[in-house]
């Protein structure tokens, strides 16, 4: 049976979904910290609106138990939004211990272990994002909203939209991209897609909305790094690699 607590609790959660989407931030942080409140008012069964400091301080400690350092920073965060955005009360300052940071090089390809990983993929869809991303240094994300419009052949770059912080680049378009690009969008001419998903064959994807699948597109690198025998981390990065044509 659903509480009183519960029932004011979804309409004040609606509310915090909307203030997200308002303040213009990124679709994972939105869900993140929408996680955060599910697993928040579920814990005090729904009545949040006076968290003191020593039950915040236990449910983080606990929390901390079960879930990585990450979880409990986002589950912190987004507390705090809910109760500067929703409840508009002061927020509760909740004197945690951060963890050292541990800063680690990253695993860099080279340009031959490049060069195998995109000639080892199978799907042309996948081979082309993965060349796409390897040759112009771009992050999973940034490669799945690429659109034709952003494209500029004529000054030989890319516009990137809403990257990291919400902020737009430009990265420079090598040649090779650019062809195989141009060869890969005759193929399924998105009018608005440079990646379309896959979900109806080559017929649908020119009239495809959504670009491939996230999940999908993790999977299939992983599944190729190991067929490849490349024991590093995948990192995106800048390198010249000439693709043959497709």
């Amino acid at each position: 049976m659903t509480t009183p607590s519960e029932i004011t609790f979804k309409k004040k959660y609606e509310t915090h979904l909307h203030h997200l989407k308002l303040k213009g931030l990124q679709p994972k942080t939105i869900e993140a910290y929408a996680r955060a409140m599910r697993r928040i008012g579920l814990h005090f069964e729904y009545q949040i609106d006076d968290l003191s400091e020593n039950q915040l301080l236990l449910y983080f400690s606990q929390l901390l138990g079960t879930h990585s350092w990450s979880a409990v920073k986002l589950d912190l965060y987004g507390l705090k939004f809910f109760y500067q955005h929703v409840l508009n009360k002061p927020w509760v300052n909740v004197d945690l211990i951060k963890p050292p940071k541990a800063k680690r090089l990253p695993d860099i390809l080279t340009v031959d272990e490049a060069v195998r990983l995109v000639m080892s993929t199978n799907k042309l869809s996948y081979r082309v994002f993965f060349f796409t991303l390897y040759s112009m240094g771009l992050r999973l994300g940034e490669g799945l909203r690429l659109e034709v419009g952003d494209i500029d052949a004529v000054r030989q770059r890319v516009h990137i939209r809403d990257a990291k912080g919400n902020k737009d680049r430009f990265v420079p378009l090598p040649r090779s991209t650019y062809d195989v690009l141009r060869r890969f969008w005759q193929i399924h001419r998105n009018p608005v897609l440079l990646f379309p998903n896959r979900k109806g064959g080559l017929n649908g994807s020119n009239r495809a909305t959504t670009p491939l699948n996230r999940g999908g597109v993790q999977v299939a690198m992983k599944r190729v790094i190991e067929q490849c025998g490349i024991k590093k981390r995948s990192h995106l990065i800048a390198c010249d690699i000439v693709m043959p044509h497709t």
